[in-house]
């Protein structure tokens, strides 16, 4: 004892001494815990501001689905191309590639989303990745998975590094004991789907993370979308995509839904305006969380009948398919979005006869409809 006293009074101060014989202060050893989503205690991340910047850094995951690659587009518009970040885990086509940024993001992995969020200084996030309701029921796993487990990712993500979050929403949120004509924005949701059950979830914890912990979060509840652009992914409104394609093509269309199955509906370019602005409103302006958001409704019947007046030929079958007909009769007829109209000023651009004739003019240019007119 007395040789090991003797070294530390020796070697001690030698050890506490600079090389450079300046002067040093001794800092406190901080220890980390052992959880993959602390912060470390000496991290320091830059966020870039918007007056920084000019714009916010946008990152979508799920880009490659109906709304991800239009959406992708309407924003590097507005902020420039390299300032939006497309994200999935399907190859893009070659257009969609050399349109901006595309990377690979898995949202099952909280490591490799977190990075992506701080190393491109991430501030607006919209998260698209989700299984869609028809093919939720058959892999209920999955869609468990991608739609709950995914959303818990993003949202820990989201409120750890101050990122202004938005996740859709979809008339599969309400249920059979929902009033369906209209549907308020806050009623009773008891959906008897896994994707309905995944989006309550989603309107819910997102609800939490911003009284909570202060998180930006945004949720618009969007009818059926339909689109030119894209391939149908499941959906239950799918058929008033389908239907153009086929009279276009064909002149004719089975429909899996029963011809008076009324349901609220949105063109594609209305959604992705509606997305922007609810993200561009005042935090201040905002009473609620999550708001529905509507412009039409109709029945096949009534599409068909709006077809006929294009393409005089067209015959609509029906076969109805009892998965998707019971999911259908779930879902509202109508949406009541007058808090959407009061609050940011949302106005639809699009009805039933505008939505036809669009549709039709872009399957139409090399078909029957084009030789028609």
């Amino acid at each position: 004892m007395p040789v090991i006293r003797m070294l530390r009074r020796v070697v001690g101060p030698m050890l506490l001494r600079p090389a450079c014989g300046c002067s040093t202060s001794v800092l406190p050893v901080r220890f980390l815990g052992t959880s993959p989503r602390q912060v470390a205690a000496d991290a320091n991340y830059h966020s870039a501001s918007f007056s920084e910047t000019d714009h916010p850094r946008v990152l979508i995951t799920g880009g490659l689905g109906q709304l991800g690659v239009g959406l992708a587009n309407l924003l590097r518009k507005r902020f420039g191309k390299d300032n939006v970040i497309l994200s999935d885990i399907r190859k893009p086509p070659d257009h969609v590639f050399h349109s901006g940024p595309f990377i690979y993001s898995d949202i099952l992995d909280y490591k490799s989303l977190r990075e992506i969020v701080v190393n491109n200084r991430i501030t607006w996030l919209f998260h698209y990745s989700a299984l869609l309701s028809a093919v939720g029921e058959a892999n209920v796993s999955l869609a468990r998975a991608v739609n709950i487990t995914g959303l818990h990712n993003i949202l820990d993500v989201a409120a750890e590094h101050s990122v202004r979050l938005f996740v859709p929403s979809t008339i599969g949120a309400f249920g059979p004991t929902s009033p369906r004509n209209p549907t308020p924005d806050v009623c009773i949701q008891r959906p008897r789907t896994i994707y309905g059950v995944s989006k309550v979830h989603a309107e819910l914890m997102g609800e939490y993370y911003h009284y909570r912990y202060g998180l930006d979060f945004r949720c618009l509840r969007y009818p059926g979308i339909i689109s030119a652009d894209s391939q149908p992914g499941g959906g239950t409104t799918d058929y008033a995509v389908q239907i153009f394609h086929d009279a276009a093509k064909h002149g004719k269309f089975e429909c899996n839904l029963d011809s008076s199955t009324r349901l609220p509906m949105m063109y594609i370019s209305d959604c992705l305006r509606a997305t922007l602005e609810v993200m561009e409103a005042p935090a201040e302006s905002l009473s609620m969380r999550t708001y529905n958001i509507s412009a039409m409704s109709f029945t096949p019947q009534e599409l068909a009948l709006e077809v006929l007046k294009h393409i005089p030929e067209f015959e609509i079958t029906y076969n109805v398919d009892a998965v998707r007909q019971a999911i259908a009769d779930s879902w509202p007829m109508n949406f009541d979005d007058s808090n959407a109209r009061k609050d940011w000023g949302w106005r639809h651009d699009f009805d039933l006869p505008e939505l036809v004739t669009t549709m039709l003019n872009f399957y139409g240019s090399n078909t029957r409809v084009a030789r028609a007119n």
